[in-house]
């Protein structure tokens, strides 16, 4: 913990459990991100996430790794119990995305399903789309680079995690290999601030809303366990 800093100032509006589904849609659907607090409350399920009944429930289980960069396909399986011995450990600055391996979105929700059972998702949903998650566990300054996809809320159980977001019309310059420590490090202090992303720290029980194709990055603060709620 307190390897990696947190953004000077969080630029990502916040919303508390007072918004709508209406103004949800108004507002935020469609057009910017928000993070909402207090929407939801996962208690019972962070119990469920702890170190010790993970490995418990799913230690000689595997899991399935995915390499850090933007636009790879390389996978990995490996039991749960050795990732979390062996790496799940913070990132090395020095190294490429490509020899990065990342847990989360590939797991076996044949095995893991009952787990996810016990999480309540954000209460909004975008119309004509239907929820699907992806569980996520990573070392402190691990991370995802920038890539894009369709609409989704993602919420930190345990750690911090760092958000980085850009528009659709606004793409980022980042090296697809680089990861998203390495460009905090290193193209990062050279954007002038009408270039920054918005961005913003989440802590447990808070939960993003990122909107369709809006470019985004994250970064583990602390050794973070994560889901998202991917609207496809």
């Amino acid at each position: 913990a307190g390897t990696v800093p947190e953004e000077p100032r969080c630029t990502v509006e916040r919303a508390d459990a007072s918004l709508t589904y209406s103004l949800f849609l108004q507002r935020f659907a469609f057009s910017r991100p928000v993070i909402l607090g207090g929407v939801t409350d996962n208690s019972a399920f962070r119990a469920l996430c702890t170190r010790e009944k993970l490995l418990a429930a799913f230690g000689p289980s595997p899991v399935r790794l995915s390499t850090a960069n933007t636009y790879s396909y390389r996978k990995v399986d490996v039991p749960f119990q050795e990732y979390v011995a062996h790496l799940l450990k913070p990132q090395d600055p020095a190294r490429l995305g490509s020899d990065t391996l990342y847990f989360f979105g590939d797991n076996n929700f044949t095995e893991w399903g009952p787990l996810f059972q016990h999480y309540v998702p954000p209460p909004f949903r975008i119309p004509g789309t239907s929820p699907a998650y992806s569980f996520g566990i990573a070392g402190s300054g691990s991370g995802v680079p920038f890539h894009w996809h369709g609409p989704g809320f993602s919420e930190v159980i345990f750690g911090r995690k760092r958000w980085f977001l850009y528009p659709p019309d606004k793409t980022p310059h980042f090296h697809p290999n680089e990861t998203t420590l390495a460009w905090l490090q290193h193209t990062y202090p050279t954007l002038p601030p009408a270039q920054r992303p918005l961005e913003c720290t989440l802590r447990p029980g808070e939960v993003l809303y990122f909107p369709d194709r809006w470019w985004h990055a994250t970064l583990n603060l602390d050794t973070s366990v994560f889901i998202s709620t991917f609207l496809g």
